[in-house]
């Protein structure tokens, strides 16, 4: 399947870490393994039909601790969709699914270096995020 957008531009829009002090820091440090990730994307329309696509990942705790540290960022993705895209649920599809799955390596790797220099060197992400999938449950 050949893609039907192009990427013309991608980067970080925003990024933020925020742990307010010392006792924080060493109380995520020991529960961190509870912390989520969630994903949010969004887009808008630009000039020429060019549209910004935002991928946002957080990391964060959910429980109502007092203590505790964020992680966000926003990577931005600049694409063109081809001129034969007529229909809202392929474009939808292009947005929601194709475009973050395409980024996700550099995203995944950016969002890594941030927690990671945040002081919490043995985070990873389990396991990969497939956008496929969670396009597809979105209908279920």
């Amino acid at each position: 399947m050949t893609e039907k957008f192009k990427i013309f531009a991608k980067y970080i829009k925003d990024l933020s870490s925020e742990t307010p002090d010392i006792e924080t820091f060493l109380f995520v440090k020991d529960n961190i393994s509870k912390y989520q990730l969630n994903i949010d994307i969004t887009s808008k329309a630009l000039k020429n039909k060019f549209i910004e696509v935002n991928t946002t990942l957080k990391f964060e705790d959910k429980e109502a601790n007092e203590k505790k540290s964020y992680f966000e960022i926003v990577y931005a993705s600049i694409i063109k969709v081809d001129d034969d895209v007529k229909e809202k649920k392929d474009l939808e599809r292009i947005i929601l699914c194709d475009v973050p799955t395409k980024i996700y390596p550099d995203l995944e790797n950016a969002f890594l270096n941030l927690i990671h220099n945040s002081g919490h060197p043995s985070i990873k992400l389990e396991k990969k995020i497939d956008f496929n999938k969670l396009y597809n449950e979105r209908f279920n």
